[in-house]
């Protein structure tokens, strides 16, 4: 989720961090080289290396995501050999990239606008090698960018959080402060505000003031605990829905709405909600999906079938090509109203068109 770096966490770097970095990694067994149709060997290996954001790819969010799209790539083109290094700390983000560098990996991708800035530099200091990043744009001739226009689809979240409160106050808040995520935040708060012109109603939303770009931040993507005693305390204040985009610190929020016998539903973010944390699928109302993994598992192909990565070229999902969407309702599909549904679909189609605007000023530039 994230171009801009956040809060930073002080970590020291032992001698030989590249070596551990290296050793840390997960990867997928290397592929024997096969017979093609005609007769010929396989195309080379081609090496897909993802220096995780913190999480790793157990996050149930972009980590996983990213991860996932690495392995489908690998089922489409079997010359792929997918491996990671997930980071601990912001410390990691440099000596990962650096490995991956000094291993000639054919492409290396980080994981999330925190590491914009580093992956900036290694890239820069690395011209031969080949990159890509999720939430980022270095402007790099050798990094290719992934971005999604989040704002799109969290509108229409924040326009079902409205229809279907029983309060009259929803919520969400973020992992870091930073435009991957506020960007989320932007589209869910404007999504209430339509809601309330079309049906001229006052609902509210609480965690974010999009004018005032300020809310509820857990300073952190993997801290339930502190997920749950922000939800507590927006549940306190009211609220019945909450979007948390904040990667593990969310799931902290699915079990506060768990606990709360049917009172309190989540709106996830990234995967779905019940394929990724499928054990809090009984609160998930429905998903504002970023199909990173879709992103991901299409630059890899192209890479590995020869194709050129150019950076200026580079991809951003949004509602018409199924880069971000509103996730399915799942359990919730029959307690949501046809009417708004339909009127979801309507909205959808309004946003594609350009009838209704969404803005964000951390949208994709």
């Amino acid at each position: 989720m994230r171009p801009v770096r956040g809060k930073r966490i002080v970590a020291i770097l032992a001698a030989g961090g590249l070596t551990l970095a290296a050793a840390a990694c997960g990867e997928a067994p290397a592929e024997t080289p096969t017979t093609g149709a005609s007769g010929g060997t396989a195309a080379a290996a081609y090496k897909a290396c993802m220096v995780t954001d913190l999480g790793g790819i157990d996050d149930k969010s972009f980590n996983a995501s990213a991860w996932a799209g690495l392995q489908a790539a690998q089922k489409e083109a079997a010359n792929v050999e997918p491996k990671y290094v997930a980071s601990s700390s912001e410390a990691d983000y440099e000596p990962g990239l650096r490995s991956y560098v000094s291993q000639s990996c054919n492409f290396i991708l980080a994981v999330g606008g925190l590491m914009g800035e580093v992956t900036t530099k290694v890239a820069k200091e690395s011209a031969s090698s080949q990159f890509g990043i999720v939430d980022s744009n270095s402007g790099n001739s050798n990094v290719y960018p992934m971005q999604f226009a989040t704002h799109q689809a969290a509108f229409l979240a924040g326009y079902l959080a409205a229809g279907y409160s029983k309060s009259g106050k929803v919520a969400t808040y973020g992992g870091m402060k930073i435009p991957p995520v506020t960007i989320f935040m932007d589209g869910f708060a404007d999504g209430v505000t339509h809601y309330n012109t079309v049906k001229s109603k006052n609902v509210q939303v609480l965690g974010w003031d999009k004018k005032a770009q300020n809310g509820s931040f857990a300073d952190s993507f993997i801290d339930q605990n502190k997920g749950k005693s922000i939800t507590n305390t927006l549940v306190s204040q009211g609220a019945d829905i909450v979007m948390p985009v904040a990667g593990g610190t969310g799931l902290g929020t699915a079990q506060v709405a768990k606990d709360s016998a049917g009172k309190v539903s989540v709106i996830w973010v990234d995967q779905d909600g019940c394929v990724s944390a499928a054990q809090y699928c009984d609160v998930f109302l429905s998903t504002v999906v970023k199909n990173i993994e879709g992103a991901v598992k299409e630059v890899v192909v192209k890479g590995a079938k020869g194709e050129k990565l150019a950076a200026d070229a580079g991809y951003v999902g949004d509602l018409k090509n199924d880069g971000v969407s509103l996730g399915s309702f799942n359990k919730f599909d029959s307690k949501v109203d046809a009417a708004l549904k339909a009127e979801l679909e309507t909205l959808k189609a309004d946003i594609i068109s350009g009838k209704v605007k969404v803005e964000s000023a951390s949208a994709p530039k």
